[in-house]
């Protein structure tokens, strides 16, 4: 089978045996039956053709857990902004690409699903006007004026009926404050708060390791340190 073709008796890539592999012993159907709905990436607010406002968000959160919830056996869908990473391998992920802050307003739950997972980094404000061309340098300054993006995950708190709501939040001070805060005025079940860095700016979104809060309903709070990495931590969630 070295022309390349794909046909009955091709051997997959190696990496693609041990994932399966991996995924064989890994299955304990803990999710089994249950419908999970996912949201991983960033959003893009366009403001021409060629410019956007988006974020740091690189979506590898939302896949690692879309991926471990697979694994248990649960009928995943993927619905997935700006990423760097590729879609997950998990059976039955399927992923929607949504840019704007706005479109991802259709994405409420229903009655079919049982758990809600909002990892995507949604913009807060979008462009009050989207430019039909690219626009032209002409003057020294520029100002553009934003608007207010719908809240999705308020919107799914309020509208749940059974579902279990997931939200994250991400901060650069007062982080479980915060996120308590948050966890209340949005009617999440669960919230994880990860910590920024203000002084490290943009690198700080990238680190594979790093602490986490996990506040629950109830007004608990946890806190979580020295995780080895974003995989794991999506099977811990």
């Amino acid at each position: 089978m070295a022309c390349g073709y794909v046909g009955k008796g091709r051997l997959a890539e190696p990496e693609e045996i041990v994932r399966a592999i991996e995924q064989h012993f890994a299955e304990d159907g803990r999710l089994k039956g249950k419908r999970v709905l996912i949201t991983a990436g960033a959003t893009l607010e366009r403001i021409d053709p060629v410019r956007y406002i988006s974020n740091d968000s690189s979506g590898k959160m939302g896949y690692a857990i879309a991926e471990a919830a697979a694994r248990m056996g649960a009928d995943v869908t993927l619905v997935s902004g700006k990423v760097s990473v590729p879609v997950p391998a998990g059976r039955d992920a399927r992923s929607g690409g949504i840019d704007t802050g706005d479109a991802r307003c259709g994405i409420v739950p229903d009655d079919d699903q049982d758990v809600i997972i909002k990892a995507a980094a949604v913009a807060d404000y979008r462009p009050a006007e989207q430019y039909e061309h690219k626009l032209k340098k002409t003057e020294d300054e520029m100002t553009m004026r934003l608007v207010k993006n719908p809240d999705i995950l308020q919107l799914v708190g309020e509208r749940k009926t059974k579902q279990l709501v997931v939200g994250f939040a991400a901060e650069t001070r007062d982080l479980e404050k915060f996120a308590m805060d948050k966890l209340q005025r949005k009617r999440c079940d669960l919230l994880v708060a990860n910590g920024r860095d203000a002084g490290r700016g943009r690198l700080r979104h990238r680190y594979e390791h790093r602490a986490h809060l996990r506040c629950e309903r109830l007004g608990r709070s946890a806190a979580d340190a020295g995780v080895s990495g974003r995989s794991h931590r999506g099977c811990s969630v």
